[in-house]
């Protein structure tokens, strides 16, 4: 049972890194330039705090994710990962977040703010953010399944009541 516990851990953690990984790496690449009105107009993720939040936020989670699988299960040093993914599943939580209303905005603007909507000088911009925005979510849902898994994985080592 520990092989098979130990199996599904290095297959999440290693879906979790490459899922973050291409997040960051979408939205890092996400780059165009229009004109609009004779003035060159230049959007991409380093112009948005919220977005380098994102980058930053699942390029640590590739990483972390990576080094994770060389911690040996069972012990001490395993219970402290698990409240370690509870907080990068809770700071990808926060990336995802910011940067899907960032995007809203620039997707939609705010008549209320008067704000107006970007994505229609920049589609390929909107897009690939929105990439990015799938791809963190998806690593994301890997995250909280990491969670439960480690959770179990833990509570089943102390409880032998199965």
């Amino acid at each position: 049972m520990a092989k098979l516990h130990r199996l599904i851990s290095v297959v999440l953690r290693l879906v979790a890194a490459v899922t973050a990984a291409a997040a960051a790496i979408i939205m890092v690449t996400s780059r165009e330039t229009t004109s609009l009105f004779g003035l060159e107009i230049e959007a991409k993720f380093s112009h948005i705090p919220s977005f380098i939040f994102f980058v930053v936020a699942y390029a640590v989670a590739c990483v972390y994710s990576l080094l994770v699988i060389l911690v040996p299960p069972g012990g001490a040093a395993s219970r402290l990962v698990v409240m370690t993914d509870v907080v990068m599943g809770m700071v990808l939580t926060g990336a995802v977040a910011a940067t899907g209303a960032i995007a809203e905005v620039g997707r939609n603007g705010n008549e209320h703010a008067g704000w107006l909507p970007i994505c229609e000088q920049v589609h390929g911009y909107c897009n690939q953010v929105m990439g990015a925005l799938i791809a963190g979510f998806v690593a994301l849902v890997v995250y909280f399944l990491i969670i439960m898994h480690s959770l179990h994985a833990v509570t089943d080592t102390m409880c032998p009541c199965h």
